[in-house]
C-alpha cells in the first residue's frame, strides 16, 4: 500500500510539473508547489485515505513513522504516512457522511497546505487518476495566479492589499480572505455576498472569493475603470 501511495503521489507531482511546464515563467513563479522548493507530502489514513502537502515541517522522523523521499522537475518531496496506529487522534474521526479534512488537519497539527485530495474506499490510486489530480491542481493554481495579476494591476493603490490576500490564500486563511478582499473593493456586492457566504461556524470559499473581486475589477477582458 506504501509502494501504491508513493507511485500514486509521484505521478501527482509529474503531471503538475509537466502541466507547468506548458505556461509562462512568470505564472510558473506564481504556483504554489514550483515555488515550494522541498515539501512535506502526508499520507494519512483514516476511513478515506488523505494525501495533504504542506510547507510546514512534521519534525524529526519518530518511530513508528515511515517516510520515503523523492523528487521531479526541481520538486523535491518527503512523504510521510499516518494511521490510527501511528496518529491515535485519527481514529476519533467521523468520516460517515463526509471527508473530515479540517480534522485531518488539526490531527496533524497543521494549518497550512498546498493541497488536500482525498480518495474513498474503492476510487483506486491508479497512474490515470493520479494525472488528472494533478493536471487539475496546475490547472487551478496557475488559474489563482492569473486572477491575482489581474486584480493587482486594476486597483492603484491597493496593491499591498493584493500581496496580503496572496499570502492569506497559501497560509490558508479564508476569513483573513474575506477581509482583505471588502478592503479592496468595498462597494462591490458580488464580492460582500462571497465574504459572508459561509454555514454558521464555517468559513467562506476562497475560490468565489477570488473569482468575485476579479469580477469586481472587470474579469480578465480589456477593461476601463469608469
Amino acid at each position: 500500500m506504501r509502494t501504491a501511495v508513493a507511485g500514486y503521489v509521484q505521478e501527482i507531482h509529474r503531471a503538475y510539473v509537466d502541466q507547468a511546464a506548458t505556461f509562462s515563467p512568470g505564472v510558473r513563479g506564481r504556483m504554489s508547489l514550483m515555488t515550494a522548493g522541498r515539501i512535506t507530502v502526508a499520507a494519512v489514513a483514516a476511513r478515506n485515505l488523505h494525501v495533504l502537502a504542506t510547507a510546514e515541517s512534521l519534525g524529526p522522523l519518530r518511530a513508528p513513522e515511515v517516510a520515503t523521499e523523492a523528487g521531479y522537475g526541481g520538486l523535491t518531496w518527503e512523504l510521510r504516512f499516518y494511521d490510527p496506529v501511528v496518529l491515535p487522534d485519527l481514529g476519533l474521526l467521523d468520516e460517515r457522511e463526509a471527508p473530515a479534512f479540517d480534522e485531518v488537519r488539526r490531527a496533524l497539527g497543521v494549518g497550512t497546505v498546498l493541497y488536500h485530495v482525498v480518495a474513498q474506499p474503492g476510487a483506486g490510486l491508479s497512474g490515470h487518476q493520479a494525472t488528472h489530480v494533478g493536471t487539475g491542481l496546475a490547472n487551478g493554481h496557475s488559474a489563482a495566479a492569473r486572477d491575482f495579476e489581474t486584480i493587482r494591476s486594476r486597483v492603484r493603490g491597493r496593491e499591498v492589499l493584493v500581496d496580503e490576500l496572496v499570502g492569506a490564500v497559501h497560509a490558508g486563511l479564508p476569513r483573513a480572505q474575506a477581509l482583505l478582499a471588502r478592503a479592496i473593493s468595498p462597494y462591490d456586492e458580488g464580492v460582500r455576498a462571497a465574504c459572508e457566504d459561509a454555514s454558521p461556524g464555517g468559513a467562506p470559499d476562497p475560490d468565489a472569493i477570488r473569482k468575485a473581486l476579479l469580477s469586481a475589477v472587470g474579469g480578465r477582458t480589456q477593461w476601463t475603470p469608469a
